[in-house]
């Protein structure tokens, strides 16, 4: 049995597509995998950051304060239970995550839908950076989102434009454990290939 664990900041659209393809991927299969948190606002914290990706990192500040609440109050499960429920709003109907929509996710996720107040609360931000530590750890050094842990082995991505086909996506997967748990395996890197393609509705046809 091979365990992954995948870091994700739940405003990163990669991490979306790449979380949505391993889940399915290992269903059914002999990988245990965990969705983890990390951070890219605290990632970037001290540093320039352009116009464009501003409000992405203040966005990723406010709903990692929920995140980091709902799981230090209701378990290490509770994250990969809100990023289902958050996640299709934020990623593929396109919603503004206000108040009212946290609510809503929260309650789905079968959480305290008091936990959307925490999103203005900066004291939470001492827990979010721990969090987002335990990630760097794990990686051995700095990364953004998606961070891939297999078997202990900690790699940068995998980052998916789209989601493989129900055959690419388990043999993908396997590929991926077979190349972390070679020895002397480091690396392998493309350059951009642009945003992920992610169908958005402002439909709520959830």
């Amino acid at each position: 049995m091979t365990e992954i664990d995948l870091y994700v900041d739940p405003v990163c659209p990669f991490a979306w597509v790449t979380s949505r393809w391993l889940l399915a991927a290992a269903e059914g299969g002999p990988h245990t995998v965990r969705l983890r948190q990390m951070s890219l606002a605290v990632l970037n914290d001290g540093d320039d950051v352009d116009a464009d990706h501003q409000p992405m990192i203040e966005r990723s500040r406010r709903l990692g304060r929920v995140f980091a609440a709902a799981t230090d109050t209701a378990g290490h499960d509770a994250f990969a239970r809100l990023y289902e429920t958050l996640g299709p709003r934020l990623h593929v109907h396109g919603d503004e995550i206000d108040t009212g929509v946290l609510i809503d996710a929260l309650t789905d996720a079968g959480l305290d839908p008091a936990l959307a107040q925490c999103a203005e609360d900066p004291t939470l931000d001492t827990e979010l950076t721990r969090t987002h530590r335990a990630s760097q750890d794990a990686l051995g050094g700095s990364g953004g989102s998606p961070i891939i842990v297999i078997d202990g082995h900690g790699f940068n991505g995998p980052v998916l434009t789209e989601s493989p086909t129900a055959q690419h996506g388990p043999a993908l997967l396997d590929a991926l454990v077979t190349a972390a748990t070679t020895p002397g395996f480091a690396a392998l890197h493309r350059p951009y290939q642009g945003p992920p393609r992610i169908q958005t509705t402002s439909e709520d046809n959830r």
